[in-house]
């Protein structure tokens, strides 16, 4: 057997890993929960007629910025923009929506943590959330040209 041969079965057994971790996340509570409010969302007529006043107050909005505060309506739209999203963020299944996809997003960051840390300390791990392990090195780091907290690592 080559070592061509060898890396390729190597390979194989580890993708074989990735999709059995794969369904185990997909089958965690997390993501039941994130589907769960995913369609409820998708299902609920007043946070579609919202989301399209929304798309329409930000294309309006997008419209003004490109001339910036001067332009005579920039703060009306800006404000509109600002009371639909209230309103999206108000209701129920949004906001257990968002929630929901963030503990996803945590429990996606935290396996990457644990498999990229397997392999060495040092590899890094990005993250949706800046803040990530309270260090704030979570997708900079002391690298990053910010000042160092000295809690990276």
């Amino acid at each position: 057997m080559s070592i061509l041969e060898a890396e390729a079965i190597d390979m194989a057994g580890v993708l074989m890993h990735a999709y059995e971790l794969g369904d185990l996340i997909n089958g965690s509570a997390e993501v039941s929960q994130y589907l769960y409010w995913k369609r409820k969302v998708e299902q609920d007529e007043e946070v579609k007629r919202l989301v399209r006043l929304f798309a329409k107050k930000k294309e309006l909005f997008e419209e003004c910025e490109r001339f910036g505060h001067f332009h005579p309506d920039y703060h009306a739209a800006m404000d509109e923009v600002k009371r639909v999203q209230a309103q999206l963020d108000g209701m129920e299944a949004v906001r257990q929506f968002k929630e929901a996809e963030e503990r996803v997003d945590d429990l996606l960051y935290q396996i990457s943590k644990t498999i990229a840390h397997a392999v060495s300390e040092t590899v890094k791990v990005p993250s949706n959330n800046p803040l990530a392990d309270g260090g704030g090195c979570g997708s900079g780091g002391c690298s990053s040209g910010g000042s160092c907290s000295g809690n990276c690592g």
